[in-house]
């Protein structure tokens, strides 16, 4: 099988070094696209979002009928656990970073909210979205991927 991805043998290795959460917050702010993954049918569920960062919460809008909707509406009074992830890794050189949120969804419900974030945030899909989630961050964990500095040994052969 000839896979585009499969002939390129990439870069070299690169290092990780973990973000602390004020830089991933930081990171987090700088793109309005990321994935938010829950579970339906008690399986892991992933949906590409836009969102915005209000203060450390994760914002993105949602419609009625969808599962996340659903899942938040029906949860506890603390919420509904979610993950968020977003990055921003060059495809060609490997070199970025990625932050992963854990914590708990919500609906917004306060109506001055939910007309400040439909304001903020434009849907990139012909759908109703008149929902908002927030979600608030238990866990903030990132990493960035710089280029690996070879050891003293290797840049002697």
């Amino acid at each position: 099988m000839d896979l585009d991805n499969a002939r390129r043998s990439g870069p070299g290795p690169r290092h990780s070094v973990e973000l602390d959460r004020a830089e991933a917050l930081a990171l987090l702010a700088r793109v309005s696209f990321g994935r938010v993954v829950f579970t339906q049918h008690a399986l892991p569920t992933v949906r590409p979002v836009s969102h915005v960062l209000d203060g450390e919460d994760i914002v993105f809008r949602t419609h009625e009928g969808s599962a996340l909707t659903s899942r938040t509406r029906t949860g506890t009074a603390q919420g509904v656990v979610v993950a968020y992830e977003a990055d921003v890794i060059d495809p060609d050189t490997h070199l970025g970073w990625s932050v992963v949120i854990t914590g708990f969804a919500q609906l917004v419900d306060d109506p001055e909210e939910l007309t400040h974030y439909r304001a903020l945030l434009r849907p990139w899909v012909k759908q109703g979205l008149d929902y908002a989630v927030r979600i608030r961050p238990d866990l903030v964990t990132g990493i960035r991927l710089t280029e690996a500095v070879p050891a003293v040994d290797d840049r002697a052969s």
